[in-house]
């Protein structure tokens, strides 16, 4: 069974991809660390983010780095969302992705294109969404108890131009599948958007098996 958690920044899809994998005993792969890796390379390496080429040269990067802390701090955030963005990129991590999702059993993902791309075919879609506002809250109370002095301001403009980057990309652009349930959870408690998650998951996969 594979099930795709699609959705922008903050607005706790990963939070429910993994809530998903443990409730259905399934791995779960959090893409957007994919990116932000790369990204993270791209800054190491000295290069520039925007630079395809800098961006493809960082797609090896060893899979320890996966658990790098450094990879949920809002400088690797930021140049994962402008790595993305290259098509070369993406077709380099694409296959990545997808051998994650083909294992036996199946598998949860979560990211800006699992539904539409990864996993066009998964037995149950997610797109998750909260507003703005929400989510800059969301991300300047997790910056602040990390000791960051970033203001919500511009924690929301970052969020803002985060948006604008991965919906208007050229090559797999965010948005939500035709098929994927939409869960908005701006106003709802973590373990309120969790139950909701399963049960938009269990109604899709009663009309496959119906």
């Amino acid at each position: 069974m594979i099930i795709a958690v699609d959705g922008p920044a903050a607005s706790g899809k990963g939070t429910i991809a993994r809530a998903l994998a443990a409730h259905y005993g399934l791995p779960h792969l959090d893409t957007g660390l994919l990116y932000r890796a790369v990204g993270q390379t791209v800054l190491d390496n000295g290069g520039d983010p925007a630079s395809e080429a800098d961006a493809l040269a960082a797609c090896s990067f060893a899979d320890a780095l996966l658990a790098d802390a450094r990879l949920r701090g809002e400088d690797a955030g930021k140049a994962a969302s402008i790595v993305s963005a290259h098509p070369l990129v993406r077709a380099a991590l694409i296959a990545r992705q997808r051998a994650f999702a083909a294992q036996p059993g199946g598998a949860v993902l979560d990211g800006r294109d699992i539904g539409t791309v990864i996993a066009p075919d998964a037995d149950a879609k997610l797109f998750v969404r909260a507003t703005s506002a929400v989510r800059a809250r969301r991300r300047h109370e997790e910056a602040r108890k990390a000791g960051s002095t970033i203001s919500y301001d511009r924690m929301l403009a970052d969020i803002k131009a985060r948006d604008l980057r991965d919906s208007t990309r050229a090559t797999a652009p965010l948005r939500q599948a035709e098929d994927a349930a939409l869960l908005d959870t701006s106003f709802l408690s973590i373990d309120a958007a969790i139950s909701h998650a399963i049960e938009l998951v269990e109604k899709q996969l009663a009309r496959r098996t119906g």
